[in-house]
């Protein structure tokens, strides 16, 4: 990143969200950086979505009581304005009229096939067969990277915000030209979630939780990290098979969840059966594997292959017969919660805003709608880069960001050996798989928390005198894992994705972040 120390707006990650904020800083003429620790877009957890991106079809009033309905009633009602109104204008603007995505439209028709999902009312969802995600984000890396005034710097990780006195002032950036600190009039989070603190994920590796464990360091608010989505059809990897996600599309379309004897389950469990809300369906599917031994999905209703090529292509890869059902099991998917912001994407930090899955916009409360993760990333990108573009001086016009000293980071100490950050990793994983996952008992929380202050411990013991990418991912996976747990741990009510095994009160929340 040499010559390239800063920057209008500094964007970090190259998800939808972030990649559509860098968008529309752009097109106020102002100079964007996006830092990306991705080398390639299916590095991106944008790239991975399956089922598509809800529209609100002109709606907006129904599609709000559908969002408002699976967040049990939790989301921001003002935040779900605010996605439900500019949905239609944000898909047309990004999607359709600048970057020409193909949306799968009806045969005879000729209109767009929408599709339906779990919970929702109506069909409302666009798509591109079961990899909506590609063709979204490709389309728009492409778009930028072509672009005039934006920069995108991969295989670049932020290390730290650049801080002062509640405004941020930047972030120091490890990239393959060294470590420097961006100096930016408005830093933007778009580091997507944390699935990479979790045994099983439908996330890429790398979702160490960066933006969210970087911002409670600098003493942004950040909340409801409790809300924790599962989702409940991920194929049931073995060890040394690499897992996928079983699109929710697919039982929107008819596929049924069987146990292993082969009885059809869902019914007993929700009015809605297979297309109740995730956090029902996830709860379901774990109790009745532990019940039955497996749980599959059961494909015969639909003509699996020819709706999802993709997806029967990946089960042949593994040799799964999918006319023998998809064997299932839950896996972390989103955070619903985060850093969090207003409806222009604010902080609670001066100049510093977030967006995508690492923003608790409101919008989500305690359990995420189907395909409204993308729409987010669209509505509030698009909003916080025009915002972030107004920051640049007091008269309007480009200013040179002020430039403040950064974090001393350190390398006194010798290289640790690549084998302690994964030996680490592996401890943090199998605690939040354990004691943080589905269902949540205080007693398995209290036990948690111990075990991660002990571990946040010892890697700021190491952080202190040596300064790497994997240490800091390290350290964010840490911090934001304490943060899961002390959340967890302080809302004694089941709501949503946090499911409290007994009526215990809530306990104490304990340290802030960087206890």
């Amino acid at each position: 990143m040499t010559g390239h120390e800063t920057a209008d707006v500094l964007v970090v990650g190259s998800g939808v969200a972030g990649l559509t904020t860098a968008l529309a800083a752009a097109r106020e003429g102002r100079e964007v950086t996006v830092a990306t620790k991705a080398t390639r877009p299916a590095d991106a957890a944008s790239w991975w979505a399956q089922g598509g991106i809800a529209v609100a079809r002109d709606r907006p009033v129904r599609f709000k009581r559908d969002v408002l309905a699976a967040s049990d009633g939790t989301a921001d009602p003002d935040a779900v304005d605010v996605l439900v109104e500019n949905a239609d204008d944000a898909v047309r603007d990004v999607l359709v009229d600048t970057l020409g995505v193909e949306f799968d439209r009806e045969a005879d028709a000729g209109t767009f096939d929408y599709g339906r999902e779990a919970a929702h009312s109506e069909d409302r969802i666009l798509h591109v067969g079961a990899a909506t995600g590609e063709h979204v984000h490709v389309p728009l890396l492409n778009h930028l990277d072509g672009r005039d005034g934006v920069e995108i710097v991969d295989d670049a990780a932020a290390l730290d915000l650049i801080a002062s006195e509640g405004r941020v002032h930047g972030a120091v950036v490890a990239s393959a030209d060294g470590r420097v600190p961006v100096y930016a009039n408005a830093t933007v989070l778009a580091t997507g979630g944390i699935g990479d603190l979790f045994p099983r994920s439908t996330n890429p590796r790398g979702a160490t939780g960066d933006g969210v464990a970087m911002a409670a360091l600098a003493g942004a608010d950040v909340t409801d990290m409790e809300f924790v989505q599962f989702h409940p059809t991920a194929y049931d990897a073995g060890p040394d098979e690499e897992g996928f996600l079983v699109s929710e599309a697919v039982r929107g379309e008819g596929a049924l969840l069987r146990n292993g004897d082969g009885e059809r389950f869902m019914p007993g469990y929700h009015d809605d059966a297979e297309l109740a809300p995730r956090d029902v369906v996830s709860r379901a599917v774990a109790a009745e594997r532990d019940a039955t031994g497996e749980v599959r999905l059961d494909v015969g209703p639909l003509d699996f292959a020819g709706a999802f090529p993709g997806l029967a292509e990946k089960c042949a890869d593994r040799g799964v017969d999918s006319a023998q059902g998809i064997p299932v099991a839950p896996a972390e998917h989103f955070l619903c919660g985060g850093v969090a912001v207003d409806d222009r994407g604010r902080t609670s930090l001066d100049r510093l805003y977030a967006v995508g899955e690492c923003a608790r916009t409101g919008v989500h409360g305690a359990n995420r709608l189907a395909s409204t993760s993308l729409l987010e990333g669209l509505v509030w990108g698009l909003r916080a880069g025009a915002d972030a573009a107004r920051t640049v001086g007091s008269d309007g016009t480009p200013a040179d960001p002020e430039r403040v000293a950064p974090p001393d980071l350190l390398d006194r100490d010798p290289d640790l050996p690549p084998a302690f950050a994964r030996e680490k990793f592996r401890r943090l994983r199998r605690v939040l798989g354990e004691h943080v996952g589905i269902e949540r008992d205080p007693a398995e929380l209290r036990r948690a928390l111990g075990v991660l202050r002990r571990l946040k411990g010892e890697v700021d013991a190491y952080v202190r005198t040596r300064t790497s990418r994997s240490l800091y991912e390290l350290r964010n996976a840490t911090v934001t894992a304490l943060l899961v747990t002390r959340q967890a741990l302080a809302n004694g009510e089941s709501v949503g994705t946090h499911y409290v095994a007994d009526d215990a009160e809530p306990a104490e929340p304990g340290p802030a972040a960087d206890d």
